[in-house]
């Protein structure tokens, strides 16, 4: 297959997101020879550094992020791409080295793989070279500001020298293989079309759960928190593709008309209504697979109270005619029990009375688990075989393992999945400015009642499924965390 031809810029090349996931992504791009032969990679940053350096810094990170062997031949095409531009992004006078190592005639990509701070200055440096051109794309790393107020003016600056075709805001999340199966599960199935709606599910429950702490952010989570950190983007954006009207056509400009529509149609919770939706929590010191580890306090070097949440539980409701009626319970925390990311879909006990009234049953459940170990469940009834005069149903699962239904071929990581759409110029993956507005419109109404009636963490063992409280809101509805 014929890629287009590009010089791959990446901004932060000595940070923690180009050693952690670009620079593997791109390695296994070229493994599977997808770059073209002519694509070169850029390395920006401050460092004084010389081609030889930047390629053992390079090698290092491959060691010790690829997980799997270098393979030397791979590596010796994969190296001759790289080259290393010593720049301060905020001396914009300065972007002429960065032209000079440019071919404009080229698709150029500009991956901002820094703070959300520096972008405006980043794009008045690559406008005043005349490196802005209809065929140079920017990649902007979530989060972008902290609130609708910066998030608008964050964008209003890179709209001055980029149009909105250009621009590609990336959520990792909608990289992912089993995410983007979603939209095809649901409307690739006749017998899930037609049960998405009211009138069949009862409830969905989202689940994002990390065993890890803030792993030393502590300067930049404390500002941000669970909440801005995982529900404005990634399960914000899960729930719009989960619940989304299918797309006139499967493109950019269809998949995210539907997914603002839904963005559009999320109720606002009012304050009388924030401790019965809402929950947070901070983790306190507990277990972790036998292993001690130590509260979100303890990070704290400020050594200052805190009331920044690692949990959050919301009843999410959609005010549309396909969803009213039906809540969308989401949580998310860090130094859970496990590491899960996972929707369940709880179908309505919509059965004859005659078979309602058997012992152990239960509605039918779609599973649909993002990670670890990828796979889709389904939970059904059976009867067990018997001559007794009395029917007994067991629940059983019909499985689907990506594991083991693709063996010989491997799950691309996200990043593979979005760096190659970027140089496709295919933005169905990435998030439009319009979604990001929406985003940040509820986010901010919840915040902004948190903070006017002073709602603080509940505490919770590192090791736990989280805070009691979150397990009493679903329980009120009548319902449970599964």
């Amino acid at each position: 297959m014929n890629y287009n031809n590009c010089d791959f810029v990446i901004f932060g090349a000595k940070g923690d997101l180009s050693k952690r996931k670009l620079i593997p992504a791109l390695y296994k791009l070229d493994k599977k020879k997808i770059l073209h032969k002519n694509t070169k990679i850029i390395g920006v940053g401050r460092a004084n550094w010389k081609k030889k350096e930047f390629l053992k810094i390079i090698k290092t990170s491959l060691k010790k992020f690829l997980k799997e062997k270098i393979k030397e031949k791979v590596w010796n095409t994969f190296k001759n791409r790289f080259s290393f531009c010593n720049l301060n992004v905020n001396d914009t006078k300065k972007f002429f080295k960065l032209k000079k190592k440019l071919d404009i005639t080229k698709i150029i990509i500009n991956y901002f793989a820094i703070p959300s701070n520096l972008y405006h200055n980043i794009c008045k440096g690559l406008y005043r070279y005349n490196l802005n051109l209809k065929n140079s794309k920017i990649v902007l790393e979530k989060p972008i500001g902290n609130c609708l107020k910066t998030s608008n003016k964050i964008n209003k600056n890179i709209g001055k020298y980029f149009k909105e075709s250009q621009i590609f805001r990336i959520d990792h999340y909608l990289g992912k293989d089993t995410i983007i199966n979603l939209l095809y599960l649901r409307f690739s199935n006749t017998i899930l079309y037609n049960n998405w709606n009211k009138k069949h599910i009862d409830h969905v429950q989202i689940t994002i759960a990390e065993e890890i702490g803030i792993e030393g952010r502590f300067k930049y989570f404390n500002k941000t928190g669970q909440m801005k950190d995982m529900v404005q983007n990634h399960i914000l954006q899960i729930l719009s593709i989960i619940t989304m009207k299918e797309p006139k056509k499967i493109n950019s400009k269809n998949i995210r008309k539907e997914k603002i529509k839904i963005l559009k149609s999320l109720y606002f919770i009012k304050e009388n209504e924030i401790e019965k939706k809402t929950v947070i929590g901070q983790y306190s010191h507990g277990k972790i697979n036998n292993k001690k580890v130590s509260s979100y306090m303890s990070e704290n070097f400020e050594k200052k109270n805190t009331n920044t949440e690692t949990f959050v539980a919301i009843r999410i409701d959609i005010h549309n005619d396909r969803w009213k009626g039906v809540p969308f319970y989401i949580r998310t925390g860090k130094r859970l029990k496990k590491k899960c990311s996972k929707i369940v879909i709880v179908f309505k006990n919509n059965i004859p009375k005659t078979f309602n009234n058997f012992k152990n049953s239960k509605t039918n459940k779609l599973i649909i688990q993002l990670e670890p170990n990828e796979k889709i469940y389904l939970n059904f009834l059976n009867k067990v075989p018997s001559l007794k005069q009395k029917c007994e149903l067991k629940k059983f699962k019909m499985k689907f393992t990506y594991s083991k239904n693709f063996k010989k071929k491997s799950i691309p990581e996200s990043y593979e999945k979005l760096l190659l759409d970027c140089m496709l110029g295919d933005q169905s993956l990435f998030v439009h400015i319009d979604e990001v507005k929406q985003s940040w419109k509820w986010i901010d109404n919840i915040v902004n009642i948190w903070k006017k009636v002073s709602k603080k963490p509940e505490l919770y063992v590192s090791g736990s499924w989280g805070p009691y409280l979150s397990k009493k809101m679903i329980e009120k509805d009548g319902r449970k965390w599964i």
